[in-house]
């Protein structure tokens, strides 16, 4: 089966879901795919201990009510077929998909970085843990630490709290005067004051980061170097994130050109593959409000609404500026770096501590001699990591993107030769 869209949408966080939204008016057959159940990707997850906000309620409710956007939840793309044809699989079948034009919305995933215990159970990822708890994870009276770096560290301590669990300590590794700086500018959007306001802990110290997990099969707890002591706390569960990573894989599969860790793109969102455009966090990591224009001036261009997308360039130039200053404020400290000791695992996946990764020059060779990203997650983990520790670029991705069925892959047969 092939499956026809004017304008095929990957991804359906904010940037998606205002990508659909700017382009439904046009008429154009628009067809939306995700890999979770309902729109509003990590930034708005839905689950059992959810509180969604009403701009991403009221955004589903307008995507429902368009008869010209088709959304396929629970869908992945497994491969490219052909010029402007991908391979898609949900829970029940695959299929191929042909399409006029294509905006990559696929958003971001954590920079996690490899420390002494970091495979404990009771180790997650910020966003990792706060995406855990609103599916439904029971949190109540766990003593809970957050270490790692942004923004994103308040977010997810807020959720843990708002479910019952007691935050003991939220150490940012940012210096107090580089947060300092990045708080006096926040006037500029007063909407990040607030939140910013809304959030704050009393448990968050600057100039902070994680040494080690301890325990002893199971987390027990976390030392840390605040402000240039070392402490130690008894902990339940201990969650380390180090910022965000454009999810860039399947726009390098299909020939767009990297700015940096970011897919490239013009004022127009635009890639530099013709007809491939792109939006959200895969362009850089900005926020909804960023991710949101974006997404609007994508879906306006993809369609030919010039107008509509010009429009929209101040806003966005706007949250650029609030991007910017994140990204200055929140800088990771070079001794990060050295938090890994010789049997730190590093690819968990294959069982690669880090002693047998520091005496190759790239990604290739070391998978080569120690088969580092050649696990299930074929390197998302580790992947940044590398690229952070060393400054190894990762592998261009091959296909099966995902792990697929068997009849699923039998559908490239139906392809014809390009």
């Amino acid at each position: 089966m092939t499956e026809y869209a004017d304008l095929l949408i990957i991804g359906a966080g904010p940037a998606g879901m205002a990508a659909a939204l700017a382009a439904a008016p046009s008429g154009a057959r628009i067809v939306l795919l995700d890999d979770n159940p309902l729109p509003g990707g990590q930034i708005w997850r839905d689950g059992p201990q959810a509180n969604l906000p009403n701009p991403a309620r009221q955004m589903r409710e307008r995507l429902e009510a368009c008869s010209n956007i088709c959304r396929h939840s629970g869908t992945r793309v497994i491969a490219c077929a052909g010029p402007k044809q991908l391979l898609v699989e949900n829970p029940d079948h695959g299929w191929l998909i042909s399409y006029d034009k294509l905006i990559l919305c696929t958003g971001a995933r954590e920079l996690l970085l490899p420390f002494p215990g970091w495979t404990l159970p009771g180790v997650t990822g910020v966003g990792g843990l706060q995406a855990l708890i609103k599916g439904g994870l029971p949190v109540q009276d766990e003593r809970v630490v957050i270490a790692g770096s942004g923004p994103l560290l308040l977010a997810s301590a807020a959720t843990a709290k708002h479910n019952g669990a007691q935050v003991l300590r939220i150490a940012e590794q940012a210096s107090t005067v580089a947060v300092a700086r990045f708080a006096a500018r926040l006037p500029l959007w007063p909407n990040k004051l607030m939140q910013s306001v809304t959030l704050f802990d009393h448990h968050y110290r600057t100039g902070t980061h994680v040494l080690a997990a301890l325990g002893n099969g199971r987390l027990e707890g976390v030392r840390l170097q605040q402000q240039g002591k070392i402490v130690e706390l008894e902990c339940d569960r201990l969650a380390c994130g180090f910022g965000l990573i454009p999810n860039t894989q399947l726009g390098q599969a299909l020939g767009c050109d990297l700015d940096g860790q970011a897919l490239a793109v013009d004022t127009w969102q635009t890639s530099s593959r013709a007809d491939h455009f792109a939006a959200g966090e895969c362009t850089g990591f900005g926020g909804s409000e960023l991710a949101l224009v974006e997404g609007s001036i994508a879906g306006h261009a993809a369609v030919g609404d010039v107008d509509s997308a010009r429009a929209l360039w101040p806003r966005r130039t706007r949250w650029q500026g609030f991007a910017n200053a994140l990204s200055k404020a929140f800088t990771l400290d070079p001794q990060l770096k050295s938090l890994a000791q010789p049997d730190t695992l590093v690819c968990r996946c294959e069982d690669v501590p880090y002693g047998l990764l520091a005496g190759h020059v790239d990604w290739r060779g070391a998978k080569l001699a120690s088969r580092c990203g050649m696990g299930a997650c074929q390197g998302r983990v580790c992947g940044g990591a590398l690229q952070h520790l060393f400054g190894w670029q990762p592998s261009a991705p091959r296909p099966p993107f995902s792990p697929a069925r068997i009849e699923t892959l039998l559908c490239l047969d139906d392809t014809p030769p390009a």
